[in-house]
């Protein structure tokens, strides 16, 4: 939900191909079928589970940030293979996307706490959240220690220094507002990866030393 997609996971050593709800039903798509009131084993993606949660908590991490520092709002998410955007109502300048980044992974070094909890109403009622939507029962808050909180029901790590590194690696004008696109912990490791082979093709290629391509 909320921009990210579901778990993955083995069902009787059949991969699931996605999981659906309907009607308060939880439905998990399988390539072919499972014998009828067998009992089977079950396993969780959790490196995959992880990667999101790192990302997660990541954007919240920056989400926090650009509405303490400029007063924009987050207006979209999504959390795509290895990546993830987030909508911004506002422009940001290049220099300011770089104090973002820098600050974002301060509060990640820091190792501040990440806390989910269901506050009561009354609770909710003098609690300052970001949130989308208007809620009013049942909500799951996401507090970052020091730096943000959000209504929000997607898994998150426990600390922000399991997410390891964000980097933001493009941020363009849309709606009126900014895209940045990111990429955090174990998704930022692959990204860098990938960067420095291409670099190191490149400067094969070339005869030049890699600082110098």
């Amino acid at each position: 939900e909320g921009g990210q997609s579901c778990d993955g996971g083995i069902i009787g050593g059949i991969k699931v191909l996605s999981v659906d709800e309907f009607d308060g039903i939880i439905i998990h798509t399988l390539p072919s079928p499972l014998a009828v009131g067998a009992s089977v084993p079950c396993r969780l993606d959790y490196i995959g589970r992880f990667r999101k949660m790192q990302s997660h908590t990541a954007e919240h991490i920056v989400s926090g940030l650009v509405h303490s520092m400029f007063g924009y709002e987050n207006v979209g998410f999504h959390l795509g293979d290895g990546y993830m955007t987030a909508d911004f109502d506002g422009e940001i300048s290049r220099e300011d996307i770089d104090r973002i980044e820098t600050r974002a992974n301060i509060v990640i070094f820091s190792c501040r706490r990440v806390r989910a909890y269901y506050p009561n109403s009354e609770e909710l009622k003098i609690l300052e959240y970001r949130s989308k939507l208007d809620l009013t029962d049942n909500v799951r808050i996401v507090e970052i220690e020091d730096t943000d909180m959000c209504a929000c029901c997607a898994p998150h790590v426990e600390n922000t220094g399991e997410v390891g590194l964000l980097k933001i690696i493009d941020a363009i004008r849309y709606k009126g507002g900014m895209r940045l696109t990111m990429v955090a912990g174990l998704d930022a490791l692959a990204d860098y990866r990938a960067r420095c082979e291409q670099i190191r093709q490149v400067s094969t290629a070339i005869s030049a030393k890699q600082s110098e391509v």
